[in-house]
């Protein structure tokens, strides 16, 4: 199984990633990893990437799932916005959507004080506006630590996996 943590930037992907990979003993992946130095330099320059320029960076991404789903599973930090981009990340993948969901103002806060990082502000409001919030898998609010929303998504698998036994 992959767990997929999307959302908009800002929304704590990669933390909670990295600490939710630790407890599961599977490996994390970043998917801004894997876009291209084109898809970098276009949101480097302030421009949001369109449907076309996310297909190739998807269906790579698909691949590395089914490699991953070979080996022992992974948690992937993944925006996966649009239900479209889900469907090629999810096509002959065993794979669980975490919706890391929070509001606008916070996320904002959170980018603005980001260091490093390719993705500015500019770009938060185009992924607001592509969001579409999934129906399936697990919603769970930013608006607490990393380490509580760990153990909320922790709780939901054990119970998930408790139920399919």
């Amino acid at each position: 199984m992959v767990y997929i943590l999307m959302g908009v930037a800002g929304c704590g992907k990669s933390s909670v990633g990295k600490m939710l990979s630790d407890a599961l003993l599977k490996p994390f992946f970043d998917a801004d990893n894997f876009h291209s130095p084109k898809n970098i330099i276009k949101m480097k320059n302030g421009k949001a990437l369109k449907s076309e320029d996310r297909t190739s960076w998807l269906l790579s991404l698909n691949q590395k799932i089914k490699k991953w789903n070979e080996a022992r599973g992974a948690v992937l930090a993944c925006s996966a916005l649009k239900e479209s981009y889900r469907r090629i990340l999810s096509k002959d993948n065993d794979v669980y959507f975490i919706f890391l969901d929070g509001e606008k103002e916070l996320i904002t806060q959170r980018v603005t004080s980001r260091k490093g990082h390719f993705f500015s502000e500019i770009l938060l409001q185009t992924q607001f506006d592509i969001l579409e919030k999934p129906a399936y898998g697990m919603k769970v609010s930013i608006a607490q630590s990393v380490e509580e929303i760990c153990h909320e998504i922790l709780d939901e698998l054990e119970n998930t996996d408790a139920k399919r036994k």
